[in-house]
């Protein structure tokens, strides 16, 4: 039996003008997702501009997320290249009793199979309790997982490797282990990835299409006929026309204007993208209402 399943969000985090986190619209945002159909929400990953957040503003979210209605819809990510930072902010996580965490091989140096078995072994020796997904994204890390390589961390790590995030989308087709999540990392791929045994979707424009996304689901689930997933489909291809985390914080932006904050590098879209994606998004009859306040 799968141990992470469901339609989970990779959350975004809200930024103040001076750049910090804003915690508390932040858990704010995660719980309104969750209302709006996800089974849960991955915080801090790539989505939620993980790489650019300074631990001590991770560390203060996840001592105020401890205590939120949904503590146990969430999976922690870590955002940090280093071995040791990456295994000091789960130790503080999992002080606050979260236990399931999203990470992702170091970026920036090249390395193989062997090496990132080794990177995780460290993990699972100093905090054997945790339950891993693996975060499969070559495009930002510079590594691709291959079959064998997760085959070899589930047979070492029954317990702990849980599940992969797969963005790269080399696995989701042909990974087949028991009690072991694969989750592709977009809302085009739920529908198949379902039919052939994943177990959901961990995205970032699950922001947006929380309600059509578990609509897909459930009715999957039920052997109901599917009636929203080309819309869902459309909706994702709208928004993958652009950097995603840009997309996503202009079009929310358009409710709340603190959105539009992101951390540089980042930025919102141009004018003329903000448009096109508006529009597209009009065509396909498409619009959420976020229940924040301003």
């Amino acid at each position: 039996m799968s141990k992470i399943k469901g339609i989970y969000a990779a959350s975004m985090s809200v930024i103040n003008k001076d750049l910090t986190l804003d915690v508390k619209k932040t858990i704010e945002h995660a719980e309104m997702v969750i209302d709006q159909g996800c089974h849960g929400m991955a915080i801090f990953g790539s989505t939620g501009q993980a790489q650019l957040i300074p631990v001590a503003e991770k560390i203060n979210l996840l001592n105020q997320l401890s205590i939120s209605k949904y503590k146990e819809k969430y999976l922690i990510g870590t955002g940090l290249n280093s071995l040791g930072e990456t295994i000091n902010l789960m130790r503080v996580a999992k002080s606050l009793d979260f236990n399931k965490f999203l990470i992702m091989p170091p970026a920036y140096y090249k390395y193989g199979d062997e090496d990132v078995i080794n990177f995780y072994t460290k993990i699972v020796e100093v905090l054997p309790e945790s339950e891993i997904v693996l975060y499969n994204f070559e495009k930002l890390c510079g590594y691709k997982f291959s079959i064998g390589c997760v085959e070899e961390l589930v047979k070492r790590f029954p317990e702990q490797i849980i599940g992969v995030k797969d963005s790269s989308y080399n696995l989701f087709e042909n990974l087949k282990l028991d009690n072991f999540s694969v989750l592709p990392g977009s809302e085009s791929k739920l529908l198949k990835g379902l039919e052939l045994g994943c177990s959901g979707i961990i995205t970032a424009t699950c922001n947006v299409t929380s309600e059509l996304a578990r609509k897909v689901y459930n009715d999957f689930i039920a052997g109901n006929d599917q009636t929203v997933n080309q819309k869902l489909c459309d909706v994702r291809n709208s928004f993958e026309k652009y950097n995603l985390i840009s997309g996503l914080h202009t079009y929310y932006s358009k409710h709340n204007q603190f959105y539009k904050n992101v951390l540089p590098p980042l930025s919102i879209l141009n004018s003329k993208d903000e448009k096109e994606l508006i529009e597209n998004l009009e065509k396909l009859n498409f619009s959420i209402k976020p229940c924040m306040a301003a």
